[in-house]
């Protein structure tokens, strides 16, 4: 696609960043359904985490159906069908998923209601692998990362008042609702929401569709082949499927005659074929690589070390940032945690993920032409102004913000890891690994409130990540740039695995210990950054030279 002018599209950007909004509010609000629909529908741990099995297994999903559909044509699809389109087709079918969840939830069906999520998150996997080309090409490429970090800034934003609407839909205003009474709550305001959401959906398509000023974003660019690698990847979601099968099984049993010791057992079990599962992504990459060092023709960009350890550290990072939310929830209902029903957990939620717009707030400083002196006053400001926002619309919708306000600790100590990343992605990657990893070994250590900041702090330790992985997995890849792309994308699917299991872990173990899980996620993603920065050098790629895009 060429445009007749580098000047950026305004209209055409500010219609586009209302899909970053969409994505950033469901994945949140996501956290606040998945306690509720714990006592609602009284499920255990594990149960109650398939919402993000199913939430982001549609993104994998719906990634490897559009390479699969690009690599047989021997073109990418979305660029052939045109940005443009392809975001309207993605709304459209995030439109489907709202009704199919209004239908589950007035039939008060949990498996409805996860059917509903994966057709969203289907769609919402078309618009985003449109979505991030198409803001670069919205204008001069040098501003590219600016116009996706803008996007980023509006999915954090999502993120953040996210947990506090769909919190109103299901428990109402300022008063408390305790986890028995969830069980005899109306959900006329759930259906309400999402018909609210539906209706959004439809009218963002149709305000895409009928702009004039929004291009059409058609390319006809080639697409490398990748026959091996798209056999292995299909392979794995058979095996996938067949590791989470049994596991479904097993809750068809009646197991109200089990003695804790046979509970346990069967917990065991799912445990295994959930490691299974785990073994299937990290062993099908890993084979996948060592295929293509032996031979390259037929595995496209598998062949390139930063892209597989890339590709492991996305799964990662996602399963963390997921699981992290997810099971606050829990956490937060622990006497040495302070005893919080689900309806009380939103600001708490709202914290960690708007302590990812903290983050990218500052993130995205680097991109203005400030002064040095300007830059660093930038650095200081930006993030205790997001942090102010995110007290400002809980307080508006009445939530008791007091126990949060020293979180502003975090906040500061997020600022000086800032000042020490210095804008390198490998350098930024590593403080914010070892920041995370620090945080949650301090959380898994203590109780109260320090153990909750510290929880909470791991948003902002993953806040800068996606740029940083994205840039340093892609760079050196050539040709297969867009093709690793696809691939990283697909990798989305760990935030439908590492939930899950620390769901499961939580069931044995019990939620407090099942943040072990977090540590092991964030010692990776430390490792990564020291692993990709010696394969980049072996290959003379100067990785203090990388620009960290990209928008999650």
């Amino acid at each position: 696609m060429s445009l007749e002018s580098t000047k950026t599209n305004y209209p055409a950007l500010y219609t586009l960043v209302t899909v970053f909004f969409f994505w950033g509010f469901i994945a949140a609000g996501n956290s606040i359904f998945i306690p509720f629909c714990k006592n609602f529908f009284s499920l255990d741990q594990f149960q109650s985490q398939l919402i993000d099995f199913a939430f982001y297994t549609a993104y994998y999903i719906g990634a490897l159906l559009l390479f699969a559909m690009g690599n047989s044509r021997g073109k990418d699809v979305v660029g052939t069908w045109g940005h443009k389109k392809s975001i309207v087709y993605g709304l459209l079918f995030s439109a489907l998923g709202a009704g199919a969840m209004i239908i589950a939830v007035e039939a008060s069906v949990y498996a409805g209601m996860l059917v509903g999520l994966f057709i969203v998150a289907l769609g919402f996997s078309l618009q985003q692998t449109a979505a991030n080309p198409f803001a670069f090409l919205l204008g001069d490429p040098k501003t590219g990362t600016s116009r996706v970090n803008l996007g980023g800034g509006i999915n954090s934003f999502g993120t953040t008042i996210g947990p506090i609407i769909v919190a109103l839909a299901l428990f109402g205003t300022t008063a408390s609702v305790s986890d028995e009474q969830i069980k005899h709550l109306e959900l006329g305001k759930v259906i309400f929401l999402y018909v609210c959401v539906g209706l959004l959906f439809i009218g963002s398509a149709a305000m895409f569709y009928f702009s004039k000023k929004v291009p059409s974003g058609i390319s006809d660019e080639p697409m490398e082949k990748a026959n091996k690698a798209l056999t292995t990847l299909v392979v794995m979601t058979i095996l996938l499927a067949a590791c989470f099968t049994p596991i479904f099984k097993t809750y068809q049993l009646d197991t109200t005659a089990y003695t804790p010791e046979q509970l346990l057992d069967l917990n065991k079990y799912r445990m295994n074929w959930l490691f299974g599962a785990l073994v299937v992504v990290v062993g099908g990459i890993l084979f996948s690589y060592s295929s293509a060092k032996k031979k390259s023709e037929g595995w496209g960009a598998m062949q390139y070390p930063q892209l597989v350890l890339g590709m492991l550290a996305i799964f990662v990072y996602v399963g963390v940032e997921v699981a992290i939310g997810s099971n606050l929830g829990e956490l937060l209902k622990l006497p040495e945690f302070g005893s919080h029903q689900s309806s009380d957990i939103a600001p708490y939620i709202s914290m960690y993920w708007g302590s990812l717009m903290i983050g990218r707030w500052a993130g995205a400083i680097s991109v203005f032409n400030l002064k040095k002196s300007q830059k660093n006053l930038a650095l200081v400001i930006v993030p205790l102004i997001a942090f102010g926002v995110i007290l400002g619309v809980n307080i508006l919708s009445e939530k008791d913000m007091k126990p949060l306000y020293y979180y502003v600790v975090c906040v500061l100590l997020q600022v000086v890891a800032t000042f020490l990343s210095k804008d390198k992605p490998a350098r930024t990657l590593m403080i914010f690994g070892f920041f995370g990893l620090s945080a949650m070994l301090i959380g898994l250590f203590s109780t109260g409130t320090v153990a909750i900041y510290a929880f909470l702090a791991g948003g902002l330790a993953c806040s800068i990540m996606w740029p940083a992985i994205f840039s340093l997995s892609i760079i050196g890849l050539g040709k297969y740039t867009s093709q690793g792309s696809a691939f990283l994308i697909m990798m989305i699917l760990g935030g439908g695995i590492i939930p899950p299991i620390q769901g499961k872990i939580s069931d044995i173990i019990g939620i407090h210990q099942s943040y072990i899980v977090a540590v092991v996620c964030f010692a990776y993603l430390t490792l990564f950054a020291v692993l990709v920065k010696g394969i980049l050098k072996k290959q003379n790629i100067d990785v203090d030279s990388i620009e960290a895009d990209g928008a999650h």
